[in-house]
C-alpha cells in the first residue's frame, strides 16, 4: 500500500505491508485472565499511540552495529521472543458480566506492518517533537485493528527512512497497562533486540492487588469522578473557542529555577521540579484562557502507585496502577495567590495517592458502575519523565524522539511531560499541551519572560 504526506511541506511517500501478527516464538498458556478495577476503568478504554525516531546505523557502545542488518527483522523478532513472557498481549480483550475486562490469551499475537518512505529525519526539521499530523501514517490501522474489543492489544508499525534511519511506531491498549507498564514491555523487546535471552525485568500479572475488595468500601475522597450534573462546572474547559492548537513548549531547567526562587525558602527545598512546573503553568493557563473569576478550576495528576503501597507492588507489575488526585480552587484564587499557594496544592494533591487510596478506587469502581473521569474545569498532567522513552534502544542508539504521538480528541485537556534536550543544548522538560490559539500565544510568551 501506498500513500502520500504532505504535511512535511511536501509529498513524500510511505508504502506500507501488508499487516502481520506476530505471535510468541513459543508455546504459551492458553487462559483467560482478569483485569483489575483499576485496568478497567471506563477513562482507560483507549488506544494510546507512540512514535520513535532513529537515525541512521553507526557504532553505539559496542552494541549491534552491522549496516547490514534491518530494524524491520531485529524488532519484529525480538517482539516475538519477548511475547513469550508477555503472553497476554497476544490474546484479546473481553467483556463478562457487568462489562468486566479479562483478556482472553489467545496467543493470536500482535499486528505488526513494515514500511518504507522516501524521506529522511532532515526533512522534519531542526526538532523533532510533537504535533504529528501525519502520525496515522507512521502508525496505520490496520484491518480488524480499531475496535477496543476483540483486537490485538498492541499495534507496532517500523518504518525505513531513505538517510537509513527508522521510525518506531508503537500503539497499546490502555486497559491492559499505563505508561509504566508499557515502558517496561518495550525495554524488555531492546533488551533482546540487543542479544539477551530474556527480560532482566520478570513480568508480574498479580491484577488481584488493584481489584476491589469484599465487600468493596469508599474510604477516600475522589474528587476525579465527580458527577458534573450535580456542579456547575464548565463542560467545555475551552469555552466558545474552537481554534485550538496542539504544540510542544519547552522550559529550561535554568528557568524551573528562576521560578523555584519566588517559593519561600521552605517550601523551595521540599518542591520537585514537577511541583514548580505543574503550579506555574495551571496558573499561567488559567490567566491565559481569561476565565470567570469565579469559575471553578481543577488540576487532575496521574500519580504512579507503586511505591505508595506497603510493601510496594511487586517489581515487574505491568497493569495500571494510575492515581488520579485532584486540586481544586478557583480561578481569582490561583491567580491572585502567590505561586507558593499552587505548588502547594499540588504537592497536597499529590500526597493523596496511599494504598488506601488506590483501594479505594478500585471498590468505588464496582459501587458506582465505573463512573467517567471528570474532565470539566479540568487541566490534566501525566509526567512522562520516568518512563525514559528517550533510552529506548533496539541497537541504533537512542531516539531522537520518543513519547506521544498526539493528544486524544477527547483528551485536550490532558499535558504530557518528557525530557528534553534543546538545540541550544539546554537541558529541561518539554511540555505537549493543547489551547485556544489566543492562550497559547499568551502562554509561549509568559515563558519567554521568566528569568528576565
Amino acid at each position: 500500500m501506498m500513500r502520500w504526506l504532505s504535511t512535511l511541506g511536501k509529498s513524500f511517500q510511505v508504502r506500507r505491508q501488508m499487516p502481520d501478527l506476530v505471535r510468541p516464538t513459543r508455546p504459551t498458556p492458553r487462559e483467560v485472565k482478569l483485569l483489575s478495577d483499576i485496568d478497567d476503568q471506563s477513562g482507560l478504554r483507549s488506544q494510546v499511540p507512540c512514535l520513535y525516531f532513529y537515525k541512521g546505523r553507526e557504532n553505539h557502545d559496542g552494541r549491534r552495529n552491522n549496516k547490514e542488518e534491518d530494524p524491520v527483522k531485529v524488532i519484529k523478532a525480538a517482539l516475538a521472543e519477548t511475547l513469550v513472557p508477555y503472553y497476554p498481549y497476544a490474546g484479546r480483550l473481553r467483556e463478562g458480566p457487568g462489562k468486566k475486562l479479562a483478556v482472553d490469551c489467545t496467543g493470536e499475537g500482535v499486528m505488526f506492518i513494515e514500511a518504507d518512505a522516501d524521506f529522511t529525519l532532515e526533512d522534519f526539521g531542526e526538532e523533532v517533537q510533537p504535533p504529528f499530523p501525519y502520525w496515522e501514517e507512521l502508525l496505520h490501522e490496520g484491518p480488524g485493528s480499531t475496535e477496543f474489543l476483540h483486537s490485538p492489544l498492541i499495534l507496532i508499525q517500523v518504518t525505513r527512512l531513505r538517510c537509513g534511519g527508522f521510525i518506531f511506531g508503537f500503539r497499546f491498549n490502555h486497559a491492559m497497562s499505563d505508561g509504566t507498564g508499557m515502558g517496561q514491555f518495550t525495554a524488555a523487546m531492546a533488551e533482546i533486540a540487543g542479544g539477551a535471552s530474556a527480560p532482566s525485568i520478570t513480568p508480574v500479572w498479580r491484577r488481584e492487588l488493584l481489584s476491589a475488595r469484599d465487600p468493596p468500601r469508599v474510604t477516600c475522597i475522589h474528587r476525579e469522578y465527580d458527577d458534573t450534573s450535580t456542579t456547575k462546572l464548565q463542560t467545555n474547559p475551552f469555552g466558545s473557542a474552537t481554534d485550538l492548537v496542539d504544540r510542544s513548549v519547552f522550559l529550561s531547567l535554568a528557568k524551573i529555577s528562576a521560578l523555584r526562587t519566588s517559593l519561600p525558602p521552605h517550601l523551595r527545598l521540599k518542591c520537585s521540579n514537577f511541583d514548580v512546573l505543574t503550579a506555574w503553568l495551571w496558573r499561567c493557563r488559567t490567566t491565559a484562557l481569561q476565565l470567570d473569576p469565579e469559575e471553578e478550576v481543577r488540576l487532575m495528576i496521574a500519580v504512579n502507585s507503586r511505591p505508595r503501597f506497603n510493601p510496594p507492588l511487586p517489581r515487574g507489575y505491568y497493569g495500571c496502577a494510575i492515581g488520579l488526585p485532584v486540586a481544586l480552587t478557583t480561578a481569582q484564587e490561583l491567580i491572585q495567590n502567590p505561586l507558593e499557594y499552587a505548588v502547594d496544592l499540588v504537592m497536597k494533591a499529590k500526597s493523596q495517592v496511599t494504598e488506601e487510596y488506590m483501594k479505594s478506587a478500585a471498590d468505588l469502581m464496582v459501587l458506582k458502575g465505573r463512573p467517567k473521569f471528570t474532565v470539566a474545569s479540568t487541566f490534566w498532567v501525566s509526567d512522562l519523565r520516568r518512563f525514559q522513552f528517550h533510552e529506548l534502544d533496539f541497537g541504533w542508539g537512542k531516539p531522537i524522539y520518543g513519547g506521544p504521538a498526539r493528544l486524544r480528541p477527547a483528551m485536550k485537556i490532558l499535558s504530557y511531560y518528557t525530557n528534553k534536550t534543546n538545540k541550544a543544548g539546554e537541558e529541561g522538560i518539554s511540555v505537549f499541551l493543547c489551547l485556544p490559539k489566543f492562550a497559547m500565544e499568551k502562554l509561549t510568551g509568559e515563558i519567554d519572560r521568566i528569568g528576565r
